[in-house]
């Protein structure tokens, strides 16, 4: 099985654009991957291009726009795992022996507002049994009542990741908060507060894959697995059917699902990461993400952000690029973004923001479907 390195990232900042498309935004952002991986016109033979709201050959735009066609080009939807689904076929491409080089890229405009999917039929969303924030807010809402974390620990991931985005030149919001000022925010759904719900918004990014020559003595960044996984029904507050389904406990997520395949394929487990990216839509879903990536035993969320170990200078910093709650959520882009903001890590290349010694990072999203992707990468 080849070894399959990053070549080369690019990215486009996530907010709002009025005055440019989202072809402008995948122009921009592949344009950068390119010229870090020293790749030209015929030098990568596939491209996979990740978005969910983009419409009909979002990536044949981009690509067309720089006279860069006539390869396979896919377009890839997977919720907001689109961008780690794009990865994984990339990366097993490349692993197959079918290419040398790859190019995977996430584009989205997302539209202002409540986030709003086909998936759910309109008896769904008129019955609130769709993704919608009173969803998060009962998911919360038993993540408190199992794990023991208080409304202060769902206000102290805004503030850490809001801390760390202030330093984030892509991210959208980059002022700090305090506890007070996010409790004092409006309550959308018991116990969320609008400060706590991540932004949908636009941007692009972009990643270059290439097979690994077998001299890594330049440090480039390998990646080490990149793993989608889907659902198992049972859950009552299950991602992908929220309020149906079988209540049963014994179901593993699929976020667990897709990180312990991620563990095994990387040869490594939660004890070796160094620094985490991991969905954070709302402020508890990036609490009930420690548990289900490993990272604390079920039930530790509460104690693992007591002891701070997730803040930057921690045991185990998580989103030191500030995560969604910063950076906002263009779907398409959001895990390979994620992707970006490691491979810088991994380089040194940090800043303000950088995690001292990494060496082993994890990237995690997770979206309708359910469809959960964990992608590892190292030195």
């Amino acid at each position: 099985m080849n070894d399959v390195h990053v070549a080369g990232v690019g990215i486009h900042p996530f907010g709002r654009f009025e005055d440019r498309t989202i072809t402008d935004m995948g122009v921009s952002a592949v344009r950068s991957a390119l010229a870090e991986a020293g790749v030209t016109k015929g030098g990568f033979q596939a491209a996979f291009c990740a978005t969910a709201y983009g419409g009909v050959a979002s990536g044949h735009k981009v690509l067309s726009r720089i006279g860069m066609t006539g390869m396979p080009i896919v377009d890839v939807e997977a919720g907001c795992a689109s961008g780690g689904a794009a990865l994984m076929l990339g990366a097993g491409a490349i692993r197959a022996g079918a290419y040398d080089t790859v190019l995977v890229f996430g584009v989205e405009k997302m539209p202002k507002g409540m986030i709003r999917s086909s998936f759910f039929e309109p008896w769904q969303e008129e019955s609130g049994l769709a993704a919608t924030p009173a969803y998060f807010a009962l998911r919360a809402q038993r993540l408190m009542q199992d794990s023991g974390v208080t409304k202060d620990h769902l206000a102290g991931v805004v503030v850490k990741n809001r801390r760390h985005g202030v330093h984030n030149p892509d991210a959208m919001f980059r002022s700090e908060v305090d506890v007070r000022s996010v409790l004092a925010s409006r309550v959308v759904s018991e116990p969320l507060h609008l400060w706590m719900l991540c932004t949908p918004n636009e941007g692009a990014a972009a990643v270059v894959l290439s097979r690994a020559d077998g001299d890594n003595s330049r440090g480039r960044v390998r990646l080490r697995a990149a793993v989608l996984r889907s659902h198992v029904p049972g859950s009552v507050l299950n991602e992908s059917t929220p309020m149906s389904g079988l209540v049963d406990d014994s179901v593993p997520a699929a976020t667990t699902l897709a990180a312990t395949a991620a563990y095994e394929e990387a040869g490594v487990g939660p004890e070796d990461l160094d620094v985490v990216e991991c969905q954070d839509t709302d402020a508890a879903r990036e609490l009930l993400s420690y548990e289900e990536l490993g990272l604390c035993k079920p039930g530790g969320a509460a104690a693992l952000a007591d002891e701070r170990a997730t803040e930057l200078g921690g045991r185990i910093p998580v989103n030191p690029s500030g995560g969604l709650l910063s950076k906002g959520e263009p779907l398409g882009a959001s895990a390979l973004g994620q992707v970006v903001t490691l491979v810088h890590q991994l380089r040194g290349e940090a800043g303000h923001n950088q995690v001292e010694g990494a060496r082993v990072a994890l990237a995690h999203t997770v979206g309708r479907g359910a469809n959960a992707s964990v992608v590892v990468l190292s030195l």
